[in-house]
């Protein structure tokens, strides 16, 4: 049996600060809470404790689809109080949706034995549900958390983690 990880995902300024460029809105920012639990359970358990952040070049071709946000540098991208990673943990920078595409991730989950990830975090339904996606392409058990997940766009997060649950067989928790 292998190891469990936790992936907290995007829980920067840009996203979860009323101040932030790409600021998901106040219902999202309810989950804050419920992360921060959730991640000092999963500390306590000794799982693998892995933050994504996005972390984009100013000219990231990713800025026609949305404005501007996490730029590497700017204040946005940078972790909310209590989300920055403790010695032991990891912090995976990524450009795109996924935390797959660019990054170590798969070396670090393979290093750490970890067949089981658990994800927190926003967007459902774009970086959370990526992630997910690419868990479960290589056959690693998904768990999302819908009480530690947000996103701007309530039936876009509805639908996310129906197609979670549904199509990619990862398992929807409280």
């Amino acid at each position: 049996m292998g190891r469990t990880a936790l992936l907290v995902i995007d829980m920067l300024h840009d996203f979860l600060d009323p101040r932030g460029s790409l600021y998901c809105g106040d219902e999202a920012a309810k989950v804050i809470p419920a992360v921060k639990d959730l991640l000092e359970v999963h500390r306590r358990s000794g799982s693998a404790i892995i933050f994504v952040a996005d972390h984009h070049p100013p000219d990231d071709k990713e800025f026609r689809l949305f404005p501007p946000h996490c730029v590497r540098g700017t204040p946005g991208a940078e972790p909310l109080p209590g989300f920055a990673p403790r010695p032991g943990e990891y912090l995976v920078r990524k450009t795109r949706y996924s935390a797959f595409w660019g990054t170590d991730l798969e070396n670090i989950l393979r290093e750490e034995g970890v067949d089981e990830a658990h994800l927190a975090g926003v967007c459902t339904s774009i970086c959370v549900m990526d992630t997910c996606s690419d868990l479960r392409n290589r056959d690693l058990r998904a768990v999302v958390h819908r009480l530690s997940v947000a996103d701007f766009d309530p039936e876009a997060h509805a639908f996310a983690l129906r197609r979670i649950e549904k199509i990619l067989g990862g398992e929807v928790v409280d």
